[in-house]
């Protein structure tokens, strides 16, 4: 038995920023640096008051600011360092960032709703598949795991990346990803490494 099979499991408290105004006009934001509106900060706050007194070991943020704002809220209460990690950035949607999903939608043949990461290996134009996304976030899962054992991490990313990194936590099909998109500022509570590499 090799040690990673006898240290025990992080459990990562995956949480995705509170509410952006491109939220609210179904703009891909992708790597776009978009800031919380005030209902995202209120989001957070609220979050905050229920994670109170939770013994959270380390904080982990996507690099954008709409992420870390909201892992700034979480943690008043919590003497903890947030380390940033571009691994954890939304997926890259390339020429579609800005734009709505229905003015790409109505650009597609297929009816797709522009939904580019509705297969696995699909990308929007010069942006990054699904696949490419869970490899990042499985690093980076990887080897948070590694530095806490046992310990509670939070992580505050993005929507499709936290669905990614849940499917691979619970063995979902990577190619359903999109339909365990969490709501902004929702908890998902997944163990590393118990997962399941049959993507």
């Amino acid at each position: 038995m090799n040690v990673s099979e006898t240290r025990q499991p992080a459990e990562f408290w995956l949480v995705r920023h509170g509410q952006t105004d491109w939220n609210i006009q179904r703009r891909y934001q992708g790597h776009k640096d978009i800031p919380l509106n005030s209902v995202g900060r209120e989001q957070a706050q609220d979050l905050a008051t229920q994670l109170n007194g939770a013994s959270i070991s380390a904080v982990y943020s996507s690099d954008l600011s709409r992420a870390m704002e909201t892992a700034a809220i979480l943690t008043e209460r919590h003497p903890v360092t947030i380390h940033k990690d571009q691994r954890l950035r939304e997926i890259s949607m390339g020429d579609w960032e800005g734009r709505t999903l229905t003015e790409v939608s109505q650009e597609q043949p297929d009816g797709d709703g522009g939904l580019a990461y509705s297969e696995v290996h699909h990308r929007a134009p010069g942006g990054e598949s699904l696949g490419e996304v869970a490899a990042r976030v499985r690093a980076f899962a990887d080897e948070t795991a590694e530095k806490h054992p046992g310990q509670v991490v939070l992580i505050v990313s993005h929507g499709l990346s936290l669905a990614a990194l849940r499917c691979l936590a619970v063995g979902l099909p990577l190619a359903d990803a999109r339909d365990y998109v969490p709501e902004n500022c929702s908890i998902i509570r997944v163990y590393w490494p118990h997962r399941f590499d049959n993507q």
